[in-house]
């Protein structure tokens, strides 16, 4: 069942702002004037502007982890750098550096981070034959890998050069 509730509504609405506009640069007020609503409302369901973002970033990886279950390495890749995610990612980093250097109300978002990713990577690596000794070391390696590029990609815009770097580390794995 599909949660309708008012902070749903309110988070899928961010979600495809946020991806069509960006969103970190904006005041909350602003922010809730683009979404139709007030700041009052995106308090209240999200506790302030980073809260919302984090939400934001969290439901966005989350789409991504459950899409990971059904594509191959290559498939996924194409899938996490389409332009229609890249202020999504772009969000992402910036969360990520403000979470690291202490900004208030963006702690949260460190959580599960990391973690969340390892057991859906775990499952694509055994998928594709990976030893379950060697798992573990892969998934954190495969995570960094996509990462690193990621922030490459929303750095440099070098969506060529990202890619290549991609298939050859997807070449290890006799996935090209």
């Amino acid at each position: 069942m599909i949660d309708a509730s008012p902070r749903a509504k309110l988070l899928a609405a961010a979600i495809d702002h946020i991806a069509h506009h960006g969103g970190a640069d904006r005041s909350l007020r602003a922010l809730a004037a683009e979404l139709g609503t007030s700041h009052r409302m995106l308090i209240y369901h999200f506790g302030s502007k980073e809260g919302l973002l984090t939400a934001v970033a969290r439901e966005v990886e989350a789409r991504q982890r459950a899409a990971l279950a059904g594509l191959d390495p290559a498939e996924f890749w194409r899938r996490l750098t389409d332009d229609d995610l890249r202020a999504n990612e772009k969000l992402f980093f910036q969360l990520y550096g403000q979470a690291l250097g202490g900004t208030p109300g963006t702690a949260e978002f460190l959580d599960g981070v990391i973690k969340n990713w390892l057991g859906p990577l775990e499952a694509l690596l055994a998928r594709i034959g990976v030893p379950e000794a060697d798992r573990a070391a892969h998934a954190r390696l495969g995570l960094a890998v996509a990462r690193g590029l990621l922030l490459d990609l929303v750095t440099t815009g070098d969506r060529a050069a990202v890619d290549a770097a991609m298939e050859k580390f997807l070449a290890m794995y006799g996935k090209p």
